[in-house]
């Protein structure tokens, strides 16, 4: 039987990330109907028109709805994935430059700029959430990704919807490891604490062996050290034990990095820059994949973590 996925937010520049993770996933995740929505009827056009070109490349034969209208998108809908961003970019820039006026570091996801697009943002992923349980399909999933993830989510759960917060951090890590190890990303487990962006790594299992007290141990000057993406020094990774999400050095670095914000151009405004520059290639009527520049829209692995959770929810292995 086949499956109804609605991407809210689907104007987004990520979209076609997730359509990419859909279409590779046929044989677990067999979707069959899937309905962009989106209240900026121009992005929707745009993003839109390259999903249906990557879909139908890849032989997917499902059909494709591009929508202004909740109910429509939403009615029967197994799998709900809300990417939207309340504001827009232009909303993010005040999140990241506001806090800086008083001495604290801006940022969409932590700190006063965080809560400020959780105020925004939880009453409208509210709204979509009660809208999906009473016209989605029977015990449909409400998948989050929208940021504040943590924020978003609970206020989700607390009001009983049948939700899951998900981010990419655990996922980029897997595949960093991988990558420096040289096996297969399904050979490297996880010990995963806390939530979402705030968290850290206590075990690395390849193959079942943990090789986390091999990585603590590498020389500061290893070529592509593994401890450095967190944005820590190695030696304080060392003395945690841990290894600390990206995001987690705002706490740990807080003095550092708000001067940095001060000297540097804010997020926002870089994403500002690249999005444009994606839609204008994404404009191309022969385009039928994702460009390369995407990938400096940050997510990485966006696609692979969206459309393995949702593949091991309907087969129901748990192994997403």
């Amino acid at each position: 039987m086949g499956v109804k996925v609605a991407v809210v937010g689907a104007g987004s520049t990520y979209t076609p990330e997730l359509v990419e993770g859909f279409v590779t996933r046929t044989d677990r995740l067999p979707v069959d109907e899937l309905a962009l929505l989106d209240i900026d009827p121009e992005r929707l056009g745009i993003v839109g028109a390259l999903a249906e070109r990557m879909m139908r490349r890849a032989g997917w034969g499902g059909s494709l709805a591009l929508t202004g209208d909740a109910r429509e998108a939403l009615e029967g809908a197994d799998y709900v994935v809300v990417q939207l961003r309340v504001g827009g970019n232009k909303a993010r820039y005040t999140d990241e430059t506001i806090p800086l006026e008083f001495d604290v570091i801006g940022q969409e996801t932590t700190g006063p700029g965080g809560f400020a697009k959780a105020l925004r943002t939880v009453p409208v992923v509210l709204e979509l959430a009660e809208l999906t349980a009473e016209i989605g399909a029977p015990d449909a999933w409400f998948v989050d990704f929208t940021n504040p993830t943590g924020l978003v989510t609970q206020a989700l759960l607390d009001a009983g919807h049948h939700a899951l917060g998900l981010c990419n951090v655990a996922i980029g890590f897997q595949r960093s490891f991988a990558s420096y190890f040289d096996v297969t990303p399904d050979r490297v487990q996880l010990e995963h604490v806390g939530l979402n962006h705030l968290s850290w790594e206590r075990k690395v299992l390849v193959d079942g062996v943990d090789r986390l007290p091999e990585l603590l141990a590498l020389p500061d000057d290893t070529p592509n050290h593994p401890l450095e993406e967190g944005s820590v020094p190695t030696q304080f990774v060392r003395d945690l034990g841990a290894i600390p999400s990206y995001y987690l050095h705002y706490y740990y670095r807080t003095s550092a990095v708000l001067a940095e914000q001060r000297e540097g151009k804010t997020r926002a405004e870089e994403v500002m820059e690249i999005e444009a520059g994606l839609l204008e290639l994404y404009k191309d009527p022969s385009l039928d994949t994702k460009p390369a520049l995407l990938e400096q829209r940050g997510g990485a692995y966006y696609s692979d973590a969206a459309a393995a959770l949702i593949a091991s929810l309907q087969a129901g292995t748990g192994d997403a």
